[in-house]
């Protein structure tokens, strides 16, 4: 054997020992790299807030990581930037997903919460309602006594005309002013019906 060829297989017995290592320290990083990757899906997966949503986004972050290892030396930059962009990618789908869920459950409870406040308000009135028909039905009833009162009183003093128109006069004053009164109550009765009847359609 020359020395040309000893010299030849000398230098790239050297390289070969030079560039395995660096080989399999390339392969070592990127599966710390692709474990590095897969533990944030896995943290994605245990998390119960997020374990059921971005399930595409988490599939495909999953099948760029095996993509990624099975690459050679001259794709796996390329493929491990892929790999943690879809990585990236499926967290902040999981992260939108659910704030979007969270939303969607304020707006129904604040719908609910609505409903109700729409329910004990109706309430509320229809209650009002009823108390001022029954003060309006007990001032009907004082009324209809305090004017048979009258009548009575009216009666009796017939033979009396002196005292008879005085207290005709004071009796009619009386009276109208009970009938006014009553004419009051009644209005204000349809007017709380009517803001009733308007409630109940609103809802």
């Amino acid at each position: 054997m020359t020395a040309g060829i000893r010299r030849y297989l000398l230098i790239a017995g050297m390289a070969c020992a030079v560039v395995l290592p660096l080989g399999v320290q390339a392969q070592q990083r990127g599966g710390a790299d692709a474990e590095m990757l897969s533990q944030r899906l896995r943290a994605l997966e245990a998390d119960p807030a997020t374990a059921s949503v971005a399930m595409l986004e988490r599939l495909q972050a999953r099948q760029a990581i095996d993509a990624y290892l099975a690459a050679g030396s001259r794709q796996r930059d390329v493929l491990g930037q892929v790999a943690g962009w879809r990585v990236e990618t499926a967290e902040i789908a999981a992260r939108t997903e659910t704030v979007r869920r969270e939303v969607d459950r304020l707006d129904r409870t604040r719908a609910d919460l609505l409903v109700e406040a729409s329910r004990q308000e109706a309430a509320r009135a229809r209650a009002e309602a009823e108390r001022l028909r029954i003060e309006a039905q007990i001032q009907a009833e004082e009324t209809a006594r305090l004017r048979a009162a009258a009548d009575y009183e009216l009666t009796a003093r017939q033979q009396a005309e002196t005292a008879l128109e005085g207290v005709a006069s004071g009796e009619a004053a009386r009276l109208r002013a009970a009938r006014a009164r009553e004419a009051e109550l009644a209005r204000r009765e349809a007017e709380l019906m009517r803001e009733l009847e308007v409630d109940l359609g609103d809802d």
